[in-house]
């Protein structure tokens, strides 16, 4: 074997891990993230569970991903250990398809459908295919259809490469030499784990193997104790990735790392004890790819019905492992879906975008609520909650908005980016609105303090005035939930609305001030809150224009609005007069 074969192989070996991942992603990217949201969603059924996992793992091509996921899931709370368990023990599963894909380059046949599945044959069709769609189709879902193509044509086309280049290995004495080396079980184990930890991915290593089987000098008894440390080592990438993170989460990783453990000493425990009895003639059989691939399969497949009844075993195992330590706060759980672990997933990091944005809107909302409560009776607990979830809302768009901006190095697709696009416009909407909230508790404070009160008249304008801000606030909440432009059209009505009211208020106090029926330090006290209710309704017709300004690719907020209220737009007037009759002021 000489320099340029090294340099083949080398070559080789770079096409088939770039392919692996180039088809992974886009086969990702083609679903979605819908693959990954169902893992979400996943009822408590462990066959289900298990079949979810080696499903999801199939379409992305990496159990360690799915793995690095589920215990991203654990570690937000939205995913129980138990369910955790079964999707881990589906994903090694799920792996194996990548060894069936590869085992097709050792079909050696002349029948022309044996031929047909050779890649060498239907590889350059699917390049070919894949970079018509990738180049000259508009279509994004397509698009990503020809990235799978282009991503399994240089996938084979590396193993091909491999294979060719260290064929030659076969009539080399010390390559065969050190192949004894791993006949001893203990031996490959330790070689197979150190390679797969190295390369994390128990699939590509797989392929090496798979690759170096085609010389004919690698036997069943030297590849077997590495395919077993191959499922071992995998289990390094989901460890790494549970450094800092929840108790459970951590939990979640020794699950993996236990099954692949205990799996491996309890066949090769079961296998080499029968082989000692009776030996095995076929250890001393050169290994093909196909064989590899079977021994791949049936060991993943046999130690999930093996341990599968187990499952409890294994989480009370885990949990011995890593002891209970400081219960986290709902926020901590909730703010775990912002997890980096998922960033490789950008569909998902998406949707937990969405979900914490819309909890964040809700909070606001319903911070709101209590602090205008406070005008009517002011309690001190209350307002101290009003406070804590003005803290609360900050942490949020500290933690959102940062998530944000790492989500938007990623290649996103249209849709995602026209979302990321709309939450980094709102998100400090929001968040102004939680601090004019908090102002209407101050100005609450210093009414109770000051033992002042509103008159009749003024009580009634502020009740109509709060009470269509709140509406508005909750509106923009809920549209924040699905974001779509005809609520938000809904928004600016409302808040012209609002903008009436304050100035009707504002008028009549004036008035009243003349007549000597409110004081002047009153007056100080409505007029900061009169601000307060009628910014927060400013933040809210911000929020309802950034997504309008989204989807009517119109710049700055004017032009939106003046598309909007000008003109023949009888949707606004109707939502107008609405609004006007039900926040109606009297007298």
């Amino acid at each position: 074997m000489d320099i340029f074969s090294i340099v083949a192989m080398a070559g080789g070996l770079a096409l088939f891990l770039f392919g692996m991942d180039y088809m992974g992603s886009n086969l990702s990217r083609a679903s979605g993230g819908k693959m990954e949201q169902i893992l979400e969603k996943l009822t408590g059924n462990p066959l289900k569970a298990v079949a979810l996992g080696a499903g999801v793992t199939a379409v992305i091509q990496s159990s360690s991903a799915t793995t690095v996921m589920v215990v991203g899931f654990v570690n937000s709370g939205i995913m129980r250990l138990s369910q955790a368990t079964g999707i881990i023990m589906g994903a090694n599963i799920g792996t194996t398809i990548t060894s069936w894909m590869l085992s097709l380059t050792g079909i050696e046949s002349d029948a022309l459908w044996l031929r047909l599945l050779k890649p060498s044959t239907f590889a350059p069709a699917l390049a070919f295919a894949g970079i018509i769609l990738y180049m000259f189709i508009q279509d994004e879902h397509k698009k990503y259809i020809g990235g799978v193509f282009l991503g399994f044509a240089i996938l084979m086309s590396g193993m091909e490469s491999m294979s060719d280049a260290v064929k030659p290995l076969a009539d080399v004495p010390e390559f065969t030499g050190m192949l004894t080396l791993f006949s001893h079980p203990l031996a490959g184990l330790l070689a197979g784990a150190v390679l797969t930890a190295v390369i994390q991915s128990s699939s590509a290593s797989v392929g090496i193997l798979q690759a170096l089987c085609a010389t004919g000098a690698v036997p069943y008894g030297t590849a077997l104790p590495i395919i077993m440390g191959q499922n071992i080592g995998t289990c390094v990438t989901a460890m790494i990735s549970s450094v800092g993170a929840s108790k459970n989460a951590r939990r979640a990783a020794f699950i993996h790392l236990y099954f692949n453990i205990i799996g491996t000493v309890v066949f090769m425990t079961v296998f080499y004890t029968a082989n000692a009895l009776r030996p095995f003639a076929f250890l001393e059989t050169a290994a093909g790819t196909a064989g590899i691939a079977a021994i791949h399969s049936c060991f993943n497949i046999g130690a999930t019905c093996l341990l599968l009844p187990f499952t409890g075993m294994l989480e009370k195992l885990a949990c011995w492992t890593v002891r209970d330590g400081k219960k986290t706060t709902h926020m901590e759980n909730r703010l775990g879906l912002l997890d980096s672990r998922f960033l490789e997933q950008p569909a998902l990091a998406m949707e937990h975008c969405s979900q914490v944005m819309h909890e964040m809107s809700e909070l606001t909302a319903n911070q709101l609520d209590i602090a205008v409560g406070l005008l009517d009776e002011y309690n001190e607990e209350n307002a101290h909650l009003v406070r804590e979830m003005e803290r609360l809302v900050d942490t949020y768009e500290d933690k959102l908005g940062s998530y944000l901006m790492e989500v938007s190095l990623r290649d996103l697709n249209n849709s995602d980016s026209y979302d990321l696009s709309i939450m980094l416009h709102c998100i400090s909407d929001i968040e102004r609105i939680s601090d004019h909230a908090a102002g209407i508790q101050q100005c609450a404070k210093e009414m109770q303090d000051k033992n002042l009160s509103f008159s009749n008249h003024g009580r009634k304008e502020i009740d109509l005035l709060s009470g269509a801000v709140r509406e508005l606030v909750h509106n923009t909440a809920s549209l924040m939930k699905e974001r779509r432009p005809e609520d938000a059209r809904k928004v600016e009505p409302l808040k012209e609305v609002v903008d009436d009211l304050s100035d009707r208020t504002k008028l009549n106090h004036v008035e009243r001030l003349r007549k000597g029926s409110c004081t002047i330090e009153m007056g100080f006290v409505l007029n900061e809150l009169v601000i307060c209710l009628e910014r927060a309704a400013d933040h809210c017709s911000s929020v309802a224009v950034s997504i309008l300004e989204q989807e009517n690719v119109l710049t700055g907020r004017h032009a939106v609005l003046r598309e909007m209220k000008h003109g023949d737009n009888r949707e606004f007037r109707q939502m107008y007069e609405f609004y006007r009759d039900k926040y109606k002021l009297e007298g």
